[in-house]
């Protein structure tokens, strides 16, 4: 086999492209836009294996439009130059701007970024990244206010169950096999949504056997990975695994499990900035009022990495982790904030109670805005009753506090401010 499963199978056009339809479905805004002929930059942000790079390959092909890529890992400013110079003589009048696609587009530094900056303003190209990483920490604020965000989903069971039948039906190889698809269960949970993985594993089972009828079973599967475990996984150790479990040994309290997991990701290649960031969120969904300083310690140990980098910052990141690990737990703010967010979405732009609104002109003090609000820090305790919410939502408790001691004595200071509403 010349090619691997994976990209013999990758789609050339929208209707054979799988997931994704709340951007490329019928009537979805990329979808229109595609039809429409003319594309604004974009940046695509999602897990591995959901489509990105084929959709910018779908997208060029579609618009008939020269496509240029380059790889954050292995180009330079240079490189990037280079390109738009290309874009830019080859380039004839009215015709729609050539594509740009960077993959990894969250590895390029600032100085890649910035050289990119004047090219997608003019619209010497337009820019689609690629990342897996949040761009808000990883693309500068400039180029990022320059485009679209869309969020790629993982596949869903569907997704990956008609991925698989296409697979054994169409493609030019497997389809010569007898392929049945006796169970599923194992071959979806070890793809986790990454399509690319999917049909890693099931190449790996498919050429492991020595017949030509195959029937794919929960056991075959996992015999098969244990023989071979990082065949379906190229960057590496279950990526979003081992994460995974990181991540709950510090919501669990076991700083052992914190340590090895973090270790497996260490030698398996991992950015240690991505430890470090995952670390932050930890502290604040997981910790948070039961231990603060576990907040500034987590972003004590994410600028510790940045300034030193490998081998060192392996130590700052087992500080921290340790340190999680063994806190005090509350996710009551993360509780909080989701519960407000509910709320909003549920009843509306309910409006700012006159009393709270600013009032810098003549004409809104005539209207009551500001009147009657009470300045806090004139008030004994720096503290007196009065309304905060909208008047129809006045009655609403979003913060629930929980039992560990730092919270504790919050929750005792909200009840002796406000008495009866927080009992």
């Amino acid at each position: 086999m010349s090619e691997p499963l994976a990209e013999r199978l990758r789609p050339r056009t929208l209707d054979d492209y799988i997931g994704q339809k709340h951007l490329v479905g019928e009537g979805a805004v990329l979808r229109k836009m595609i039809d429409a002929g003319r594309i604004s930059s974009f940046i695509l942000w999602g897990p591995p294996g959901v489509g990105k790079t084929t959709l910018a390959q779908i997208i060029a092909h579609r618009l008939q439009t020269p496509f240029y890529t380059l790889s954050a890992v292995t180009s330079g400013v240079k490189d990037v130059r280079d390109v738009i110079e290309r874009a830019q003589k080859g380039r004839f009048f009215n015709e729609a701007s050539p594509i740009l696609f960077i993959d990894e587009i969250h590895r390029f530094s600032k100085s890649q970024q910035d050289s990119l900056l004047g090219a997608v303003e003019k619209g010497v190209v337009t820019l689609i990244g690629a990342t897996t990483e949040n761009p808000s920490f990883e693309v500068i604020r400039p180029l990022l206010s320059r485009c679209q965000l869309y969020v790629l989903k993982s596949l869903d069971k569907d997704d990956l169950l008609e991925l698989l039948n296409r697979a054994i039906t169409q493609d030019i190889y497997l389809k010569e096999r007898k392929i049945a698809l006796q169970e599923t269960g194992a071959i979806l949970r070890y793809s986790g949504g990454d399509a690319r993985k999917l049909l890693n594993i099931l190449e790996l089972v498919v050429e492991s056997s020595t017949s030509d009828e195959v029937t794919i079973t929960d056991s075959i599967v996992e015999q098969c990975l244990q023989q071979n475990p990082l065949a379906y996984d190229k960057d590496g150790e279950m990526h979003y695994d081992i994460i995974s479990a990181f991540i709950k040994s510090l919501r669990g309290s076991d700083p052992d499990a914190a340590l090895y997991w973090m270790a497996r990701m260490i030698e398996g290649g991992e950015d240690p900035q991505f430890i470090a960031r995952r670390m932050v969120i930890s502290a604040s969904e997981d910790i948070g009022l039961a231990n603060p300083n576990a907040l500034l310690l987590a972003n004590a140990a994410f600028d510790t990495v940045m300034k030193i980098g490998w081998p060192e910052a392996r130590i700052a990141l087992a500080e921290a982790a340790v340190y999680l690990a063994t806190s005090p737990k509350s996710n009551s703010a993360y509780l909080g904030i989701d519960r407000a967010l509910a709320l909003v979405r549920q009843t509306g732009n309910q409006p700012v109670p006159l009393h709270l609104r600013n009032a810098p002109t003549s004409l809104m003090k005539d209207l009551g805005y500001s009147d009657g609000y009470k300045y806090p820090h004139d008030y004994p305790g720096h503290f007196t009753p009065q309304q905060y919410m909208p008047d129809a939502l006045q009655n609403e408790r979003l913060w629930q506090a929980q039992h560990s001691p730092s919270e504790e004595k919050l929750y005792e200071r909200m009840v002796n401010y406000w008495g009866e509403r927080f009992k």
